[in-house]
């Protein structure tokens, strides 16, 4: 017990309270309106996963990383499921538990990946750390993520996918990959970019591309929250109009 205490990183998990502290603070200020629909959601979701997190920071990550296959495995499964579920917002990425519950595979699917992508890291490497820049080992790592991504491409869920493409680049970089595949890397991207925006990406993924770039374009659609957020913040400043006094939450937009 005490040398699992010794090995938790405090300064984290502190963080990680501190900021679910100030979430939970914001979401009650701006549901009110609402019923405090969102905030008592995520109450919810608070109460079933701190004890979930006590429980895994207790559990040796050599026995995780053991069994990383089978979740693995069972992440795939569950990403293959979700496609068969009805589309929420024009996508399959949830199960619908209840009215208000629904569960996205694909976020455990991101925990998961990094853990068994360590743990078959450390096996390909045993014997040399350069033995990752092995075309087959290479190929291997990449297959393995690959897979949840391509899965997750499916649903569509594009920026789940970013996110896969950065935590795995970032640990190949991490792991001593030979820099012929990163330059190489960033050249086909470099390249692929432009290709992917015109010729490959649906027209509500590139809309939010040229929405984040430009807001005003459609400034009652889909560059609606991010010029509210943009007001907000220049109203607020840096402490916020106080609890429960949000012009933007409350609709009392005083327009000049």
């Amino acid at each position: 017990m005490n040398k699992r205490l010794k090995n938790v990183e405090w300064g984290i998990l502190i963080c990680s309270i501190v900021l679910l502290c100030i979430g939970l603070v914001a979401l009650f200020s701006a549901t009110q309106e609402q019923g405090y629909e969102e905030f008592n959601k995520q109450i919810l979701w608070a109460v079933i996963s701190i004890p979930i997190m006590l429980i895994i920071i207790f559990v040796d990550y050599n026995l995780i990383a053991k069994i990383s296959p089978v979740l693995y495995g069972l992440v795939i499964i569950a990403l293959i499921a979700v496609l068969f579920t009805e589309p929420i917002n024009g996508a399959s990425s949830w199960f619908k538990i209840t009215e208000t519950i629904t569960i996205q595979p694909s976020e455990f699917a991101k925990v998961i990946l990094i853990i068994f992508l360590s743990y078959i890291m450390v096996k390909l490497q045993k014997n040399d750390r350069k033995e990752i820049n092995k075309i087959w080992k290479l190929g291997l790592i990449l297959l393995i993520a690959g897979v949840p991504m391509a899965l997750i491409i499916l649903q569509p869920d594009f920026g789940t996918v970013m996110a896969f493409i950065v935590a795995v680049a970032f640990m190949l970089f991490a792991s001593g990959i030979d820099k012929k595949y990163i330059i190489a890397v960033v050249l086909i991207i470099a390249i692929s970019l432009p290709l992917l925006y015109f010729f490959i990406l649906p027209e509500h993924a590139k809309t939010r591309i040229d929405v984040f770039l430009n807001p005003e374009l459609d400034p009652r659609g889909a560059g609606y929250n991010l010029l509210q957020s943009k007001i907000a913040i220049g109203s607020g400043e840096l402490f916020g109009m106080g609890i429960l006094m949000g012009n933007q939450t409350q609709l009392r937009i005083l327009i000049s």
